[in-house]
């Protein structure tokens, strides 16, 4: 399955002299690494057990089971840390940000594709998809009003914009 991992932190230092590592959480909030009992160390994705966590302004302390020594944790300084998506249970219409990139977005009333989502903004409020079209880009916010159907495996998102939203198009 592509995209099976998901980038969740990176391990910037070390931490105490007993094997801990302090992480850069890349996630929503940091207290969602700590739910995990293992993560995916690098690009072999090598599972680690974690042995004890917690969260250090707002920076993630991980203690890996088999890492008892700051040499030891020295060695993976630097790495990225992954989850692996079985590992997640999502809320429904919940998505990973890397899922929804590369969606074809059509207008659900009269099927126009508007284009291709490339990004999505995290504005604390909503989230705000960029959609790329043909000659331009549009912002659309990802409220239950606008996205009404989105189909990870089909790569499809439907939406129905706001009155306003997409009216330069129209001239």
């Amino acid at each position: 399955m592509e995209n099976q991992y998901i980038e969740i932190g990176k391990i910037v230092t070390t931490q105490a002299l007993k094997g801990e590592v302090k992480v850069m959480p890349w996630c929503d909030y940091p207290e969602f690494i700590i739910e995990f009992e293992s993560l995916y160390l690098g690009k072999d994705k090598k599972i680690l057990e974690i042995e004890s966590s917690k969260i250090m302004k707002n920076m993630v302390v991980l203690k890996f089971k088999n890492f008892d020594t700051i040499e030891q944790a020295q060695k993976i300084v630097n790495q990225i840390l992954y989850i692996n998506k079985d590992d997640v249970e999502l809320d429904e219409g919940t998505y990973f940000v890397q899922d929804l990139i590369g969606l074809k977005v059509y207008d659900i009333d009269s099927k126009i594709l508007y284009g291709e989502l490339i990004d999505v903004h995290q504005t604390g409020a909503n989230d705000v998809y960029t959609i790329k079209g043909e000659t331009r880009e549009y912002l659309v916010p990802a409220i239950p009003d606008v996205v009404l159907e989105t189909n990870i495996e089909e790569k499809t998102m439907f939406i129905r914009p706001l009155k306003g939203l997409f009216e330069d198009d129209e001239d």
